[in-house]
């Protein structure tokens, strides 16, 4: 009894994510021994829906009958504490209020300066000024919205 619960658990898994194994696969249709081999490495780590309605895995309704998940190594207590130190050093921490802002925005001064992002160029902004000028990617004048190579578009170039 319990092999045909196994299998019928196995073919009620394969019925439900059948579409969704075939619309992820970009390389080509799986092979049946690949799809075996995901099914039993599912059973094997819980990676199946719950028989309840909660949405949840076997492996988060019960998480000590399934092989823990791989943690990924964490930072450092050094590595940590040095970022602490260069937040408070800036200024990225919150204040201590209900604005959600940063320290270093309530308080500039008394935090360096946030570095300057390079801009553009004068002369880039004058090429693309005589670019959009040239092909009418600029607003008309009036409360329409519409660009000018949509309202007059025998003026301009087709692109």
């Amino acid at each position: 009894m319990r092999n045909f619960s196994i299998h019928a658990l196995a073919f009620g898994v394969l019925a439900v994510c059948a579409t969704q194994v075939w619309s992820q696969n970009t390389s080509g249709p799986k092979t049946r021994e690949q799809v075996r081999i995901e099914l039993m490495d599912a059973i094997r780590t819980g990676n199946l829906p719950a028989n309840d309605e909660s949405g949840r895995m076997l492996n988060e309704v019960n998480p000590f009958a399934y092989p823990s998940k791989s943690v990924e190594p964490c930072k450092t207590r050094e590595q940590v504490r040095a970022e602490l130190a260069e937040a408070r050093r800036t200024g990225n921490l919150p204040a201590n209020d209900e604005s959600g802002c940063m320290l270093n925005e309530v308080n500039p001064s008394a935090y360096p300066p946030k570095p300057a992002v390079a801009c553009k160029t004068r002369e880039q902004v004058r090429a693309e000024l005589e670019d959009a000028r040239r092909t009418g990617n600029l607003p008309s004048s009036d409360e329409s919205g519409c660009m000018l190579r949509d309202m007059y578009p025998d003026l301009y170039p087709k692109n």
